[in-house]
């Protein structure tokens, strides 16, 4: 195997194969339909070498197949669908051809990360890989073009590649890229072809079929819950109530050898019970008699951590933004506007609870999961295994949500350390009940926060100062550098969508408790543009103006304004509603994109509040495939109007009461409103030069809560500033 230098960016190359076969770098695996590519229910790829490639991404067989090895994770948000269409743009083959799978973590340790991190977080599934990806299908383009026209003794300029065929324009002589993949796996390229950019793409940025839609459809998609493996064993697992808390005894007499209990396995904070099926392993846990040391944080409560936030910010802050001179203006102001808002922990609730399966061996571990960052996950395994990284072999799953949640792989540790310590040498699936996985989750952070505005004689806004105590997620997982934790004041801090303010001050303090926290859905976003964007519409009230212009007046950006101006335009914006409904807007700045959400509500005489229609937008300069990108806008309005309108962990004797489902509400089919999504992409660079690429996640979580708090108040008169809102008694709020 030879090895290719692509200008920044490594492709492993291989010569040609005895099957015959051009592989160069990416692939999803499934059965070739006629009609369109196909992402298949086993998704993960076999580890070795495919006999028939050329380079670790792309595999190209002599039945005209294209097969794409993806490095991220398929979560819903359809990156197995987008990556895919960026390889047959740049490859210029039949689109029905191609297939995908998972590339190989094992392969990636092996080949020095041929395939990079393999993290899928922070909306990097795109705007992440799209280069390499590129290179890949313009490199295999290039190689089967060199590889005809050596065949035919003319010069590669006199030839065309497409849809899978390269053509000798001036004798109209065909190749099918099978019949050529075995000599283009031979070419060596004197320099690497420059890629598209997206003004010439033909496939990419058109409407495009999900890949995977039939198999989840059908039921066959394979999730790391659905793992069956011969012999295989199961385990239930209850940690500690008490994060951070210890495991001191465990009477197991009402257990031990009963039928089909195999082993019952303590760990310093857990207990887990290894059976022949997870009922009867669930059944032995809760027949357990377990002692628990909670420590000093047994003692805590909601009450006492929410006084601790709003006491702390009288402390001394940190300070993350100091622009002019926000606190001086403030205080020459005649007209300063004040408010204090704050917001709970929250949990991921995935509808998959975490689960992860091993079987741990002398000389090998396999895992089958749905990780986010599966090859960090497997590198940890092999730790905490004793084993080197390259005897971890990571089997990728679908995942039945992420949110964030799947990235720090809390669930396989505990497989692997019930494997090692009970001595389990057969395929174990450890699989977190629902109790579990809301108790031991990583909320979150709770926070509370002060804004500050000062406002001129014409209304214009001033100074902005923003004081805010948070839980800091680099600070929980041991990995803070420095003094603040990007996490805690995105939306606040650097990243907004307003350049037009000139005194602005944002200062935080990390305030953490023995309450694990991490990265949850648009992250800082979600709590921080619920406080700006609702105090802008305080502010904006306040002097006097419309709630839109006011924004616009903000910004001179374009991206911000075109998004304000598409919402301003579908909504309606300003056009009279019937008394007690009300609109709100709320834009936000989140993960390398411009977000914003125009809420329509219902509020009747009792306070009760209905959330009738939602209209989304988002600039994220350029995207694959707008059907993609608009069911991640919806999808973001319901899982951030779920944490608006009922979600919240609260914490009693230092555990976290809501177990299940009954206590953690979801938005329901009843409760969602009418949605509509809309793109305004308005292209450009990044600062490199290269075509901006903006994630499309998160973003779209981060302005509906105070897209539906500003809206309450146009229809009320009353102000919404603690979340969750079922907490919130409307009438018994001042109008303001």
């Amino acid at each position: 195997m030879g090895k290719l230098e692509i200008s920044r960016r490594h492709f492993v190359v291989t010569g040609s194969t005895v099957a015959g076969g051009l592989a160069l770098g990416i692939l999803i695996p499934g059965q070739a339909q006629a009609a369109m590519p196909e992402l298949g229910a086993r998704y993960w790829a076999a580890d070795g070498l495919d006999p028939r490639e050329v380079n670790a991404w792309v595999v190209i067989g002599p039945d005209e197949s294209v097969t794409l090895r993806c490095p991220m994770a398929e979560m819903g948000q359809g990156t197995g669908s987008g990556l895919p269409m960026l390889l047959a743009e740049e490859l210029e083959c039949d689109w029905t051809k191609v297939k995908v799978e998972f590339a190989s973590v094992n392969r990636n340790i092996r080949e020095n990360s041929v395939y990079h991190d393999m993290t899928t977080s922070g909306s990097r599934g795109i705007r992440g890989t799209w280069q390499y990806v590129q290179q890949a299908g313009a490199s295999a383009r290039a190689r089967l073009v060199a590889a005809a026209a050596a065949k035919w003794n003319v010069p590669a300029e006199a030839c065309t590649a497409a849809q899978g065929v390269v053509t000798h324009t001036a004798s109209g002589r065909k190749l099918t890229y099978g019949a050529l993949a075995q000599d283009a796996a031979k070419v060596t390229l004197v320099a690497e072809p420059a890629i598209k950019t997206p003004a010439q793409f033909k496939l990419a940025g058109t409407r495009q079929p999900r890949l995977d839609s039939a198999v989840k459809s059908d039921g066959s998609a394979k999730y790391g819950i659905d793992t069956r493996e011969a012999g295989q064993l199961y385990a239930a697992i209850q940690s500690c109530p008490v994060p951070g808390g210890k495991l001191v005894a465990v009477d197991d007499s009402a257990v031990v050898g009963k039928r089909g209990i195999v082993k019952i396995v303590k760990l310093d904070d857990a207990v887990a019970v290894v059976a022949d099926n997870f009922w009867r392993a669930n059944q032995g846990l809760k027949a357990l008699k377990i002692t628990w040391d909670g420590g000093a944080a047994a003692k805590t409560d909601t009450a006492q951590f929410k006084a601790e936030y709003r006491a702390a910010l009288d402390t001394p802050m940190t300070t993350a933004r100091n622009d002019g001179d926000a606190k001086g203006a403030i205080a020459k102001a005649a007209h300063v506007v004040e408010a204090v808002y704050e917001t709970p922990l929250l949990a991921h609730a995935t509808m998959e609870p975490c689960n992860a399966t091993v079987h741990l061996t002398a000389d090998r571990l396999d895992v089958w999961m749905g990780s986010q960052a599966a090859l960090a996950n497997a590198k940890m395994a092999a730790t905490l295994a004793g084993l080197k990284p390259e005897q971890v072999y990571f089997h990728q799953c679908y995942l039945g949500g992420g949110f964030g949640r799947r990235s720090g792989g809390d669930e396989l540790k505990q497989a692997v350390l019930v494997a090692k310590a009970g001595g389990i040498d057969k395929p174990m699936q450890l699989l977190w009940s629902r109790e579990q996985d809301m108790a031991a989750d990583r909320y979150r952070p709770q926070s509370a926060a002060r804004l500050k505005a000062s406002l001129s004689a014409d209304g214009r806004l001033e100074a902005l100062h923003i004081e805010s105590a948070c839980g800091s997620i680099q600070k929980s997982s041991g990995n803070l550098r420095g003094d603040v934790d990007g996490t805690s004041v995105e939306g606040i801090g650097p990243s907004v969508p307003y350049d037009n303010i000139p005194n602005w001050y944002t200062g935080v303090v990390n305030k953490n408790t023995h309450i694990p926290v991490s990265y949850w859905r648009s992250v800082g976003g979600s709590q921080n543009t619920f406080y700006l964007e609702s105090f802008i519409d305080e502010v904006a009230h306040a002097a006097g103006r419309d709630p839109v212009e006011f924004r616009r007046s903000l910004t001179k950006r374009a991206d911000t304004l075109g998004v304000i101006d598409k919402l301003a335009t579908v909504s309606k914006w300003g056009s009279k509603l019937p008394s007690g409904k009300g609109r709100g807007i709320a834009i936000a700045d989140n993960h390398g994109a411009i977000a914003g959400h125009v809420a329509e509500v219902t509020v009747d005489a009792g306070g009760n509040v209905t959330v009738d229609k939602v209209y989304g937008a988002v600039d994220a300069y350029h995207v694959v495939n707008p059907n993609l990108v608009e069911a991640q806008i919806e999808g973001g309005i319901i899982f951030g109007m779920t944490a608006m309108l009922y979600g919240e962990i609260t914490i009693k004797d230092g555990a976290p009461v809501e177990s299940n489902f009954d206590k953690y509400r979801m938005v329901r089919l009843a409760d969602a409103p009418a949605l509509e999504a809309h793109l305004s992409l308005s292209g450009g660079v990044d600062d490199a030069g290269k075509p901006k690429w903006g994630g499309v996640g998160e973003c779209s979580v981060a302005p509906i809560a105070a897209a539906i708090a500003n809206a309450i108040f146009a229809a009320s008169g009353k102000r919404v500033r603690s979340l969750p809102f079922k907490n919130v008694k409307l009438t018994q709020l001042t109008q303001l």
